[in-house]
């Protein structure tokens, strides 16, 4: 009997051991964004996962300069959780930027693949002249 209770208190202590990860469990947090193709951008955010499947986007700064976003934008997300896995999480990722004052009415938009600390996929830019392209993107957790 007592045999197998340290059996069972090794396997719930091993189990336990394994809950511990390095990987996040949510896409809380700052993530630095390159973006290539045929225009580059580079910024920084801070996203928080919302209940309802959004992302609250904050803190969002374009580390490129470009004319498209020269005096503002607003930053909208979305995020569907496809799974977690040993604490990675996976899921689709969405976000738009939009920019706002004098050159108004261009808008980036991302869609792609979270896995663990990385979220890649692909954007677009429609907007006026010298603002239209797409690319590939990555974004990591800092």
């Amino acid at each position: 009997m007592k045999t197998l209770a340290v059996a069972i208190l090794l396997v719930a202590a091993l189990t336990l051991a394994g809950c511990g990860s390095s990987n996040p469990t949510n896409i809380n947090g700052n993530w630095t964004a390159t973006l290539t193709g045929s225009q580059t951008f580079n910024f920084t955010t801070s996203i928080i996962e919302n209940s309802d499947g959004t992302v609250s986007v904050s803190k969002f700064s374009f580390s490129s300069n470009s004319s498209c976003f020269v005096s503002g934008e607003t930053e909208t997300g979305t995020f569907a959780l496809s799974g977690n896995f040993n604490g990675k999480v996976t899921g689709k990722f969405g976000m738009i930027v939009t920019s706002t004052g004098t050159a108004s009415g261009n808008i980036l938009t991302l869609t792609g693949d979270a896995n663990g600390n990385t979220i890649s996929g692909t954007w677009t830019l429609t907007g006026s002249s010298g603002c239209t392209g797409s690319g590939n993107f990555t974004m990591n957790k800092s």
